[in-house]
């Protein structure tokens, strides 16, 4: 039961996450000439995303400017209560004035004023975006040679139609905003299936755990690769010091529980340490170890005991060998003495006897 609550804890919040998308890939313009790969990008992406775990919204069928701003409403509802919000634009964009459009393949676009009615601005896709908790992100493969800049009528002379998409510095936070190329500069659509920035993209966005910004870098690098050098792909805006991968890494499995060991048989009346904090604990502690000092030095008296008598028990077999021994030694003594004492004794009365005699 405790590992499955620890799992539950681990992989919860990434389960919890949700993850919306909306793919657009506009091929088939009207009025200038088809791109040929926007529609194989967009899907190649949708797929991407839906098989991380995405709800992804495939509007690449979507043709008109009308249906297209739906779509950004619509979206702007999934958003709502989502955690990462994600736009991927492939098409044609264009710059006027400093301000970026993604335009529709309806578009016409005979004068520069005209860019504001058929056009979407990238502003109107961040509001898309803008209810996202975690992250925003916008994706735009629209950096390629745009064709309406040629034909496209000057209305006021100062007013600028830039090459490529200009810089762009988010105000809201945790938005992020990927050119295929960087500001200025215009991107290629591909010799392949699909553009070099969104083949990138499929092989390194949804790498599970990977930060979004690390995988943007994965992707620049491969994209200068393999364009020599020519498309360098750009990051702008910024997140937080954590992590934010698109893709959550793999929940790890619950540690196993450690099996107890083995109680010591000398110990198995003992009761387990258990941690304390606190000085009423360590009074406590205290207290426990007297009662335990005192029956160990109980358990040793019986032994103390046992060894001052077998000391007692030597000492008096080794006064009664030394006593026996001397009082040997000493009648020994005695008995080679008596002679002697009596030879002695009778020599004295002999002459005394003697000496009587002379003096008589």
């Amino acid at each position: 039961m405790l590992a499955a609550a620890a799992s539950l804890l681990v992989c919860g919040p990434a389960l919890a996450e949700k993850r919306v998308a909306l793919v657009l890939g506009n091929s088939a313009y009207q009025n200038v000439a088809p791109l040929a790969n926007p529609v194989n990008d967009s899907a190649k992406i949708a797929s991407t995303l839906k098989d991380a775990g995405f709800d992804v919204v495939d509007s690449a069928a979507i043709s008109p400017a009308a249906d297209t701003r739906r779509a950004l409403r619509d979206f702007a509802d999934r958003a709502r209560d989502a955690d990462i919000a994600v736009v991927y634009y492939a098409g044609h964009g264009i710059e006027v004035d400093g301000g970026n459009y993604l335009i529709p393949v309806d578009a016409r676009l005979e004068r520069d004023t005209d860019v504001y009615d058929e056009a979407l601005s990238l502003d109107r896709v961040l509001i898309a975006i803008e209810p996202a908790k975690k992250l925003r992100l916008v994706i735009l493969d629209a950096c390629r040679d745009n064709p309406f800049s040629r034909t496209m009528k000057r209305t006021v002379a100062s007013r600028a139609i830039g090459q490529g998409l200009a810089k762009v510095e988010p105000t809201s936070p945790n938005v992020l905003i990927a050119y295929s190329a960087k500001a200025g500069s215009t991107a290629a659509d591909g010799d392949g299936k699909n553009s070099p920035f969104t083949a990138a993209l499929s092989h390194h966005l949804t790498k599970p755990g990977l930060d979004v910004r690390r995988a943007f870098g994965f992707v620049r690098d491969e994209v200068l690769k393999t364009t020599g050098n020519k498309q360098e792909p750009f990051v702008y805006g910024s997140l937080g010091g954590e992590d934010v991968p698109l893709v959550p890494a793999p929940a790890r499995p619950a540690p196993a529980a450690a099996a107890a060991p083995a109680a010591h048989p000398q110990r198995a009346g003992r009761s387990a340490p258990r941690l304390r904090t606190g000085a009423a604990d360590r009074q406590q502690e205290r207290a426990q170890r007297v009662p335990r000092a005192i029956s160990r030095w109980l358990l040793r008296q019986p032994c103390q005991a046992s060894a001052r008598q077998d000391r007692r028990r030597r000492n008096a077999r080794r006064c009664d060998r030394e006593g026996a021994a001397g009082r040997a030694g000493a009648g020994a003594a005695r008995r080679r003495g008596r002679p002697e004492d009596a030879a002695g004794k009778g020599r004295s009365r002999g002459e005394g006897r003697r000496a009587g005699a002379h003096r008589g």
